[in-house]
C-alpha cells in the first residue's frame, strides 16, 4: 500500500505540473512551443484525475490533501471555462444572439432553418453555412464562402479580415461587420478559425499497435501546423478588436478549446459570455464523444451577458447551437 501511495503521489505532482503547463498558454504562443496547446486539449481529463486523487488523499486522512486542495484552487477559473455554475441573472436582456456551425446543412437544411427561426434572435452567426437560409425578419446581404451573418439591424460596413490568409486555407474566415442598433454602432466579428481536418476514424484506436501509432503520428502532423496558423489568425482578430472605436461582439467556431492560446488572446481583451453567465457544460462539439467547447461569444465590457446556453438537445450538426442574450445601452 505504501508503494502504491508513493506512485500515486508522483502521479499527482505530474498532473499538477501538466495543469500549470495549460496556464502557460496565456503567455507562450504555439510558434514558440506547441506542446502547451496539446495540454489544453487534455485539460478535462487531467483535471478529473487530479480531483479524484485529491479525494483519495482526503479519505485517506493524509495531510498532503490540504496542499493539493489549495493548489487546485488555481484551476477553478480554467474549469469554469468548460463547466460553469453561474447564478441566474434577473435582468431583462434586449439583444439575443445565436452562433451555430451548421455543417453545410448536411443534417437537414429545413430543420436548421426552422430551429433558428424559433429562437427569434436579433443576430445570427453561421459557420460552414452552405446553402442560404431564409430567416424571419433577418437579412444576410453579402456573405463569404463558409460563414454568413444575419441581422435584424442595419448593416453599415463589412470587411474580410482574413483575406491574406484565405488563399492558404478556405476554412479560415472572419468577417468584421459594423451594425447600427438603436442609434449606436457595434462592431461584430463572425469567426471560423482554420479547421484541423480531423475526423472520427483518425482518432479511433482499434488495438493494432502499428496502425494506432501511425494514426497518432498523422494526427500530430495535422494539429501542430494548425495551432501555428491559429496564432496568426487570432492575432489578426485581436488587433482588429483593439483598434475598434465601437463596442465589440466576437462569435463563432474557433476550433480551439478553453485555456488554449487562442482563448487567452480573446479573453484578454473581451469577456467570455459563458464564463460570465453560463450554466452546466459548455461542450459545443459532440462528434468525438469528448468534451470539446470550441464555439464562443466574446463581448466588450459594455455589453452585459444575461443568459448563455448550449442547446445539447439540438442534433442538427456535429456542433450544438449556442444561444445567448445580453443587455446593451
Amino acid at each position: 500500500m505504501k508503494l502504491f501511495r508513493s506512485i500515486l503521489l508522483v502521479v499527482h505532482f505530474v498532473l499538477l505540473f501538466l495543469l500549470c503547463g495549460v496556464l502557460l498558454n496565456a503567455y507562450i504562443p504555439p510558434k514558440v512551443f506547441w506542446g502547451f496547446s496539446f495540454l489544453s486539449l487534455g485539460f478535462p481529463l487531467i483535471m478529473i484525475l487530479y480531483v479524484i486523487i485529491t479525494f483519495f488523499w482526503i479519505f485517506s486522512w493524509k495531510k498532503r490533501a490540504f496542499f493539493f486542495m489549495f493548489a487546485g484552487l488555481f484551476f477553478l477559473n480554467p474549469t469554469k471555462r468548460w463547466l460553469n455554475y453561474s447564478s441566474e441573472n434577473k435582468e431583462t436582456p434586449n439583444l439575443k444572439i445565436v452562433t451555430f456551425n451548421v455543417k453545410s446543412g448536411k443534417w437537414g437544411k429545413n430543420e436548421i432553418q426552422n430551429y433558428i427561426n424559433a429562437q427569434k434572435a436579433d443576430l445570427v452567426f453561421l459557420q460552414e453555412s452552405g446553402p442560404d437560409y431564409e430567416l424571419d425578419h433577418l437579412k444576410a446581404e453579402e456573405t463569404l464562402q463558409i460563414i454568413c451573418f444575419y441581422s435584424k439591424y442595419k448593416i453599415l460596413d463589412r470587411k474580410d479580415i482574413f483575406k491574406p490568409l484565405t488563399e492558404k486555407d478556405v476554412t479560415s474566415q472572419c468577417e468584421q461587420i459594423d451594425i447600427e442598433i438603436r442609434g449606436k454602432i457595434y462592431r461584430v466579428f463572425n469567426v471560423h478559425l482554420q479547421s484541423f481536418g480531423v475526423v472520427k476514424d483518425m482518432v479511433k484506436l482499434d488495438g493494432n499497435g502499428n496502425e494506432d501509432e501511425k494514426k497518432m503520428k498523422d494526427l500530430v502532423k495535422k494539429l501542430i501546423p494548425t495551432f501555428k496558423v491559429h496564432q496568426e489568425e487570432i492575432q489578426l482578430i485581436r488587433k482588429s478588436v483593439e483598434e475598434s472605436p465601437y463596442p465589440v461582439i466576437v462569435a463563432g467556431d474557433f476550433n480551439a478549446v478553453p485555456n488554449s492560446y487562442e482563448y487567452y488572446q480573446m479573453s484578454k481583451v473581451l469577456k467570455d459570455a459563458f464564463f460570465e453567465t453560463g450554466k452546466g457544460s459548455g461542450t459545443s462539439f459532440h462528434d468525438f464523444k469528448y468534451p470539446l467547447r470550441i464555439d464562443y461569444i466574446f463581448t466588450s465590457e459594455t455589453i452585459k451577458p444575461i443568459h448563455y446556453s448550449v442547446d445539447h438537445s439540438a442534433h442538427l450538426s456535429d456542433h450544438f447551437p449556442v444561444i445567448a442574450s445580453f443587455k446593451i445601452e
